[in-house]
């Protein structure tokens, strides 16, 4: 007889779910589907000659340091880049206060470590990005779940909650540049009024920024940690969305004794970042790529998103909501209450289209009637189809849906047939 592995588990694991993403990100890999699911950059954007470029250069001049263990810190050209590249928008740093990561995720990863015990507050969006719950969950921490609305946070909820002190959470996880899922940005006087809230109750707050070049109309609002004059911001950042995801390639800001702490989790989890994927990471960034790179980027996104937008206002009528993001990778559509997203995801499926059930970004795991779709990733013409197909599903909810049970939701059938 085996062993009874689930006994075997850590406690942490014994009874934690599968990712909520694992199975709807396989379904874009079925025949015939459009998937608006994964949060994925465009692929025919990404600077392929260029990578494979500098992956020359670097073996063909210094394969012997390349491929060679190197330090947790990160490759010191590449940290030396990004001191100066973030001073660009307004984030003071030195290459003691930055550690290279592999992808920003691990940076979440280690800052959980680092500050979450078991039954730890965390502060979070509600709704929130699900690889930061995966990060806490793992920690067993549990949440201040606070709401969003268009401008994000809603930091008076949070106010709220701390004034009376019985809550003393750890840490405030923030994504305030076109949050994922909800696409929202947080508001100037919302980000100084965080800010406020984490100087007066010392709690520190991690934003999380992977979407912020990614604006396509509207003002560029400062991070949170330009903002910040008592150094409690701590700063995530990657390459996986105005570079390329699959480099890994992330950074860490922070004061330099919570690095050196940081620098402690690194090493017991992989050592260091691939040493040749950095230097050749930063042989595409000092060719001067990125700023270019970006800026191709950018149109092609906001044409998506704006064919995302214009089908949905052609195909769903009233009783449907959704998002109108001024940057990013996703939008938000909520259904009338009584639609249990997760439910229909099996009928959408069925109609080869994919999506993120609301479920999977609540803090509290419960089933919602939100959706989240992905526009990158897409053509025009699939997000146009895929949103038909998608209403095609709604339509037979709606009839479902008719007898009394709640706000029907009227779709434009012409247009979906």
């Amino acid at each position: 007889m085996g062993l009874d592995w689930q006994e075997l588990y850590a406690e942490r694991f014994r009874f934690s779910q599968e990712s909520p993403l694992g199975n709807v990100l396989r379904y874009g890999e079925l025949p015939d589907m459009i998937s608006l699911a994964g949060g994925y950059p465009a692929a025919e954007l990404f600077p392929a000659e260029a990578f494979r470029e500098a992956f020359d250069r670097v073996l063909a001049t210094d394969a012997k340091v390349a491929l060679q263990y190197s330090s947790a810190e990160g490759y010191l050209p590449l940290r030396e880049y990004l001191v100066d590249r973030m001073s660009r928008f307004g984030i003071k740093s030195s290459p003691e206060e930055l550690l290279i990561t592999h992808g920003s995720q691990q940076g979440l990863d280690l800052v959980a470590r680092l500050f979450v015990d078991p039954g730890s507050l965390v502060v979070v969006e509600d709704p929130c990005y699900v690889g930061g719950l995966q990060a806490f969950n793992s920690y067993e921490a549990r949440y201040v779940a606070i709401p969003t609305d268009e401008e994000g946070m809603q930091v008076d909820r949070l106010e709220a909650a701390l004034v009376d002190g019985q809550l003393h959470p750890r840490l405030i996880y923030a994504l305030p540049n076109f949050q994922n899922p909800s696409g929202s940005t947080l508001s100037l006087s919302r980000r100084r009024q965080l800010l406020e809230l984490s100087h007066r109750h010392r709690i520190p707050i991690l934003e999380d920024d992977p979407y912020g070049e990614l604006r396509y109309e509207g003002k560029k609002l400062p991070s949170l940690k330009s903002m910040d004059s008592e150094g409690n911001v701590i700063y995530l950042g990657t390459f996986s969305k105005i570079l390329a995801p699959g480099i890994r390639v992330g950074w860490v800001v922070a004061p330099e004794q919570v690095i050196r702490r940081l620098l402690d989790g690194k090493q017991a989890a992989d050592l260091h970042t691939s040493t040749l994927v950095q230097r050749a990471t930063y042989e595409v960034c000092r060719q001067g790529l990125l700023d270019g790179h970006v800026a191709k980027m950018r149109p092609v996104y906001r044409r998506r998103r704006d064919a995302m937008l214009r089908a949905l206002t052609e195909q769903f009528g009233s009783g449907a909501r959704w998002s109108r993001p001024e940057g990013g990778l996703f939008l938000w559509l909520q259904l009338p209450h009584v639609v249990d997203s997760d439910a229909m995801l099996q009928d959408a499926v069925a109609e080869k289209v994919a999506y993120v059930p609301g479920s999977a970004f609540s803090p509290s795991g419960e089933k919602n009637s939100a959706i989240r779709l992905n526009f990158s990733s897409s053509t025009p013409e699939q997000i146009e189809e895929g949103v038909r197909r998608l209403t095609r599903v709604a339509s037979r909810w709606q009839e479902k849906l008719a007898e009394g049970k709640g706000p029907a939701l009227r779709v434009n059938l012409a247009r979906a047939a």
